[in-house]
């Protein structure tokens, strides 16, 4: 197979289209992916499902022996064409569990490290704004021994971006942080989201992660791909096992539209309608995240006025499936183009005679803001 520059193998059309076989003893990578050229891309499933060995065939750390893979354009591997663009002279920047940063080298230095494998004329991605995005300016001087686990992974993330990448990997960056460093560093990760185009493979087991960060989702079930698609939709599907989860539910993205505060809440719009959360900062305007799980979701077959309940929402009923215990069953609801889930009894599932067509309320308890 012939070696080529990363720059070779032009090909027409924007995404990411990676497909790769690969055996080892008691395991088979067996993935067709068609992904989006830019945004957050989730590589999503349990321990030992393939998500870890199919980032590194996209990184050429692995080389399956059937594999075919175009980035935004870019041929970088086609076994059939006998292309093979190895990893150095891939236009990507991985960022791994531990940063891995130089520990005789101060901050500085790991970044120019960095900086240094791009010409000049090619970089795209300028010192200050890495600078700025990850917030570790005033650790320039530091040694790597001085830092503290976050910090780390935000020098390893801007050494990353210094590559000017046109593919970010992402192998579960925040798994070795403890809850609160976790939760220090996803606001640098929505940031890189929101103001970098440079699409990123981001590889978690951890669904609070998935919900807040990802576009697009592929779900890896034993080195397969049993579903993708974008967020909202897959996590509304009832035939994947992400619905029978303890925390299952969907993700819907709103607009802030109002602040109400004699009571102290703001109003949140989204395609489906609305809902009133606890007073938040933002701006009107300001676009905001939000999960409802499917265990929070009660419904009535028409609108109660008297009860504590805040947020009601007409909606109709898509699909009625089982749920992991026979005593429950889970429904799919659409409110105007907006999907949610409802765990319920089936019980009261028979005694409200819920089915496919019925127009419902759905009664939201408890809605969780991401970011």
């Amino acid at each position: 197979m012939k070696h080529v520059s990363s720059g070779s193998g032009r090909l027409p059309g924007d995404g990411i289209q990676a497909r790769f076989h690969l055996d080892y003893p008691g395991f088979t990578l067996d993935v067709d992916l068609n992904l989006p050229g830019r945004g957050v891309t989730a590589l999503f499933g349990s321990s030992g499902c393939g998500k870890t060995t199919c980032l590194r065939c996209v990184a050429g750390l692995e080389r399956a022996p059937a594999a075919r893979l175009a980035v935004n354009g870019q041929l970088w591997q086609d076994t059939e064409a006998g292309v093979f663009v190895p990893t150095h002279r891939r236009a990507l920047g991985y960022v791994f569990q531990e940063a891995s940063l130089f520990p005789h080298l101060s901050v500085r230095r790991n970044l120019e490290y960095g900086m240094q494998r791009v010409p000049a004329a090619e970089r795209r991605v300028a010192w200050a704004q890495a600078l700025e995005l990850l917030g570790i300016a005033h650790l320039l001087e530091r040694m790597p021994g001085g830092l503290s686990g976050g910090e780390r992974q935000r020098v390893g993330m801007a050494r990353a971006l210094l590559t000017s990448p046109r593919l970010l990997l992402m192998d579960e960056p925040l798994a070795a942080l403890d809850l609160k460093r976790k939760g220090e560093i996803l606001p640098y990760l929505e940031r890189l989201h929101d103001e970098l185009d440079i699409p990123i493979l981001y590889v978690s087991h951890s669904p609070d992660e998935v919900a807040r960060l990802a576009d697009y989702v592929v779900l890896l079930d034993e080195g397969r791909a049993v579903a993708q698609g974008g967020l909202q939709e897959t996590l509304a599907r009832l035939d994947l096992p992400t619905a029978l989860a303890e925390d299952a539910g969907v993700v819907i993205e709103s607009v802030v539209a109002g602040h109400d505060d004699a009571y102290h809440l703001t109003r949140l719009d989204f395609p489906g309608g609305s809902v009133l959360v606890a007073r938040r900062p933002e701006a009107l305007g300001r676009r905001l995240r939000f999960r409802v799980q499917a265990r929070d979701v009660s419904l009535a077959t028409q609108r109660l006025e008297c009860t504590t309940i805040t947020n009601l929402l007409p909606v109709r009923v898509i699909e009625v499936a089982d749920a992991d215990t026979p005593a429950h069953v889970l429904v799919r609801l659409d409110a105007a183009g907006t999907s949610l889930l409802a765990r319920i009894t089936r019980r009261s599932c028979d005694k409200l005679e819920i089915r496919p067509g019925r127009q419902m309320w759905a009664q939201i308890k408890t809605v969780a803001l991401l970011g």
